[in-house]
């Protein structure tokens, strides 16, 4: 299985791309003894409003890969819980899941309608640059809880 956040904005500061490079080669090089074979990111320009942005972030995903919409409005999983959803996700044959982070006006109507799951991160409002990390350290910390590896912490 392949995961993929597709995301409208780019990182610009080095510092919040050194941390989320951190998670993105972690959840990879970890990823691939449970058969997820890439973790990567894909970083679209801003576009004039949300559905454009849709249709954006819909052209980038992989064909027939689950999409998952990071949306305000979306239910929320503990660590544990997302990690065995992925889980469920790779064992029912899904080959790619893709997380969509859309633009500062949240996403248009395309990616809502064709998002199999929304998901929030939290209650709170966060910068996207910051909700891409802490999506992307999720990402790795459900893959080192599937592992058995001592990151997670109960």
């Amino acid at each position: 299985m392949r995961i993929t956040v597709c995301a409208i904005g780019r990182m610009r500061d080095k510092n919040e791309r050194a941390l989320a490079d951190e998670y993105l080669a972690r959840a990879t090089t970890q990823g691939r003894n449970l058969g997820i074979t890439d973790v990567s990111v894909i970083e679209l320009e801003a576009r004039k409003d949300s559905d454009q942005e849709a249709e954006a972030l819909l052209a980038a995903v992989p064909d027939n890969a689950v999409i998952i919409a990071m949306d305000e409005h979306g239910g929320q999983k503990s660590s544990r819980d997302f990690a065995a959803w992925l889980d469920t996700l790779k064992d029912d044959g899904n080959r790619d899941i893709a997380f969509l982070i859309g633009g500062a006006d949240g996403h248009g109507r395309a990616v809502l309608d064709r998002a199999r799951a929304k998901l929030s991160l939290s209650a709170m409002t966060w910068p996207h640059m910051l909700a891409r990390i802490m999506l992307l350290e999720q990402i790795y910390r459900a893959i080192s809880i599937l592992s058995r590896h001592p990151y997670h912490r109960d």
